[in-house]
């Protein structure tokens, strides 16, 4: 049987439902409210960083030695005696060119020398000697030899070739280092030492090769582009199968070694009367106040000396949006684009609190 309601009653029952949507909608509100600030809550994360104090470098590598094979005569090629990935030692011969003539004009003098000897005739003989010096030299010019120990990068002759005088027919080079030219600029001289240590990398060659500071000058110079820079000379002894001569490389002059630095922003960390706290946010949510002794690393980011091992969780002590500095979500990240340099090695900001 249905019950009627009275308009009274029915104005009475309208009222209480809307009542308690009402109040269901504030409920939700208020608990999304709630939520929405527990997540907005800044805190930052504490890193592991490697600290380098280095001065990036780029460039080619050159052979110790290089040494353009060159005709010094006119003249037809005899004989070939090395090819090109031959290893040669100082004073191989590796072309011959055709020195007939010479050969008998030295064995002429010769003659004629030992006939200058029987007369007893010393001016003319003095003067004979030295004649027999120039024709040893013009048959020394016949041919082309190894200046040092190395290996022939290339070689581009043949037997019955005719060369002319300064024709370039190959190039030998010294391996046993490799040396490179390296700018440095103006404001990083003042780090240079002879002997730090380079770490070079090559997009030939999977691994890091050690080298070494050889040298800088005293004096820088003006680039092109009106930097001022002084060029620095860097070697590798122990030089690798895989890196040859002319192969790019991009390195760093390490001024100090690595160093390990537990690193995280400035405004994780608080200061009371006993000294400097952070407090860790644990998977609970709940946090843990512990003491830390910490020191300026960069305008806005502190080094952690004790009280923390790395990786955790901390509260905001101080508001960075504020201060106009970088304010940092759950994960860490950075959000705003005034701060896109991350700490740089030694540099001294204001203390962090």
């Amino acid at each position: 049987m249905k019950v009627k309601l009275t308009k009274k009653q029915k104005i009475i029952l309208g009222v209480v439902i809307a009542l308690i949507v009402l109040i269901t909608i504030l409920k939700v509100s208020r608990h999304a409210m709630e939520k929405s600030a527990a997540s907005a809550q800044t805190v930052y994360r504490v890193r592991k960083e490697t600290y380098e104090n280095a001065i990036e470098i780029a460039g080619t590598v050159a052979a110790a030695k290089s040494q353009t094979l060159k005709s010094l005569n006119d003249g037809t090629v005899v004989g070939v005696y090395k090819k090109e990935g031959d290893h040669v030692k100082a004073g191989d011969l590796i072309v011959q060119l055709d020195d007939t003539e010479q050969q008998y004009n030295l064995a002429n003098l010769d003659y004629e020398i030992s006939v200058a000897r029987q007369n007893q005739t010393a001016g003319k003989l003095k003067l004979m000697e030295t004649q027999r010096t120039s024709l040893v030299r013009k048959i020394e010019n016949r041919k082309i030899v190894a200046t040092f120990d190395g290996i022939i990068a290339s070689l581009d002759v043949d037997p019955g070739d005719y060369l002319e005088a300064k024709d370039s027919i190959g190039t030998l080079v010294d391996t046993s280092y490799l040396t490179a030219d390296v700018e440095i600029a103006e404001t990083d001289v003042s780090k240079l030492q002879v002997g730090q240590k380079v770490d070079f990398t090559f997009p030939a060659y999977n691994g890091t090769v050690e080298g070494y500071l050889v040298s800088y000058p005293a004096i820088g110079e003006v680039t092109s582009r009106g930097a001022t820079i002084v060029k620095a000379k860097v070697r590798i002894d122990n030089v690798p199968a895989g890196v040859l001569p002319n192969f790019s490389f991009t390195g760093k002059i390490q001024i100090t070694e690595p160093e390990a630095k537990l690193v995280v922003e400035r405004y994780a960390i608080g200061r009371e009367k006993d000294g400097a706290f952070a407090e860790i946010i644990g998977r609970d949510g709940k946090t843990t106040k512990v003491s830390v002794t910490v020191e300026p690393y960069g305008l806005e980011y502190v080094n952690v000396i004790s009280g923390l091992s790395g990786g955790e969780m901390l509260k905001a002590q101080s508001d960075s949006s504020k201060s106009g500095r970088m304010s940092i979500s759950k994960k860490g990240q950075k959000t705003s684009k005034n701060n896109k340099n991350q700490p740089q090695g030694g540099m001294m900001g204001p203390p962090p609190f």
